[in-house]
């Protein structure tokens, strides 16, 4: 059954091939030859198979770990350096007719405060986040096809982009909402978004059947092939991720995989990017109750094991994981985080009293904006707030032709320096500021083309003396 060119979910996921490739890889997990020689495959970065990839995940070998490892953190330099693309989630509106129960959303839930933001209310937020600093965002709403309408995503998408206030613009808007139609997709294509994300939640038809009761998402196929739908629609940047916690961990890494490769096999693109979310506590929700929880180290090894399997794509963490774990992801393969982050519809221009609270989840690195940037500069990363590979074009087949060379650099690089002096000159504090303005002098002179570096002085300048947006 197992067929990664199908349309159909049941066989581009195929249930029994996870299976059989879970027991491959505990067959094979203390195997040094087998290990050895998917490792030896791995350092050509150019990827794993979700079977080869298992068989490390499963290795229990201390210095085969360490290898492990050592080869994620090289693949995530390699690919992406030292950048690191901050973004925030902007919550639309929290109604849903689903019944998900992970999700303090769901419809059952009687006593959360139900909210959704008019165009006006989007501006203020809009403003507020434009006020952190912040260049890109992730609109986030639940599935309510009365007070959710994809009209009312679209609009929303065009008042975001509308707000022009003092230095701030909202360059890049990806989307995370319920699947929808290929009709649909194409209108947001049309509206100019970014990147499509989708969470699977749990790859496990039975599981998921059982977490998603009731609702149009409990349709496990139609939510499943979502992404080939997206892309028929014109949309050549989506996002996977599952919610770690609601399944075996096991089963989830080799589907998630899976699907990365149907996407490549069917689309001769696989995903842009991959979240790892962990099930958090919030409104009615409690973790303990769900009996799959990873704790940090598996969590660690999810990461290391994602990137030297799929090198190309970027990775997501979010505030809900703390500061502590967020820092040891980072070396591992992450190359998006969150920041200054709220959970809550209106939580940024009008947050709701702490007993009306709203949010999605509880979060865990709750540090404002401006300290996250300061600490990712002194752990020798340069904070990017970059969006000119979309507006420039360089998305889906030609993004992934110019990664997965690891030549993105060439472009990342300079544009996440330029997109760093802004936030210092427009946002930063004394003590922000002065740290970052160290770090840009001494990536600019680790730029090796030399008519990059050139330019990169001139428009630095130029950015100081009140220009804004250069991109290469």
């Amino acid at each position: 059954m197992y067929n990664p060119k199908s349309s159909k979910a049941e066989e581009f996921i195929c249930h029994e091939e996870v299976l059989a490739s879970l027991e491959y890889a505990s067959q094979n997990k203390n195997n040094v030859e087998v290990i050895d020689k998917i490792l030896e495959k791995a350092r050509l970065k150019k990827g794993l198979s979700h079977r080869e990839a298992a068989v490390l995940l499963d290795c229990d070998i201390k210095e085969k770990n360490d290898e492990i490892f050592a080869l994620a953190e090289q693949i995530k330099k390699d690919y992406y350096g030292n950048r690191i693309v901050l973004f925030a989630p902007l919550y639309l509106s929290n109604y849903c007719v689903n019944g998900c129960v992970y999700c303090p959303y769901h419809a059952k839930n009687k006593h959360i405060p139900r909210r959704k933001l008019s165009q006006d209310e989007i501006k203020k937020e809009v403003e507020a986040l434009q006020d952190m600093g912040h260049k890109r965002l992730a609109i986030e709403a639940g599935e309510d096809p009365v007070n959710n309408p994809i009209e009312y995503i679209l609009e929303s998408i065009k008042t975001i982009y509308s707000v022009k206030h003092k230095n701030g613009s909202i360059r890049r808007v990806n989307v995370n909402i319920a699947a929808t139609t290929v009709e649909n997709y194409k209108k947001l294509h049309e509206a100019g978004i970014g990147t499509y994300i989708l969470f699977q939640e749990t790859y496990h038809k039975e599981s998921y059947k059982k977490l998603h009761p009731t609702g149009p998402k409990h349709n496990y196929a139609y939510h499943t092939e979502a992404m080939d739908r997206a892309m028929q629609g014109g949309i050549d940047d989506v996002g996977l991720g599952v919610l770690f916690g609601l399944e075996s961990y096991r089963y989830e890494f080799s589907a998630l995989l899976m699907h990365a490769e149907h996407l490549e096999a069917v689309f001769g693109v696989g995903p842009h990017t991959i979240s790892v979310p962990r099930i958090k506590k919030a409104d009615d929700i409690d973790p303990d109750e769900f009996d799959n929880g990873i704790d940090d180290d598996t969590f660690a090894k999810i990461a290391a094991c994602i990137r030297i399997a799929v090198p190309y794509t970027g990775m997501i963490i979010s505030t809900r994981e703390s500061e502590e774990c967020r820092k040891r992801l980072l070396h591992l393969g992450i190359s998006q985080i969150s920041g200054g982050s709220k959970t809550s519809v209106g939580g940024y221009f009008n947050p709701m009293p702490e007993d009306e609270n709203s949010a999605q989840f509880d979060v865990s690195d709750r540090r404002p904006l401006d300290e996250v940037i300061k600490w990712l500069m002194t752990l020798g990363y340069i904070p990017s707030f970059c969006t000119a590979c979309y507006r420039n074009g360089r998305t889906g087949e030609r993004f992934m032709d110019i990664c997965k060379s690891q030549q993105i650099h060439n472009y990342c690089q300079p544009n996440a320096i330029m997109t760093l002096k802004e936030y210092l000159e427009d946002y930063a504090s004394v003590e922000t500021k002065k740290v970052g303005e160290a770090l840009i002098a001494q990536e600019v002179e680790k730029l090796q083309n030399a008519n990059i570096q050139t330019a990169v002085k001139e428009d630095l300048v130029k950015i100081h003396n009140g220009e804004r947006d250069f991109t290469f």
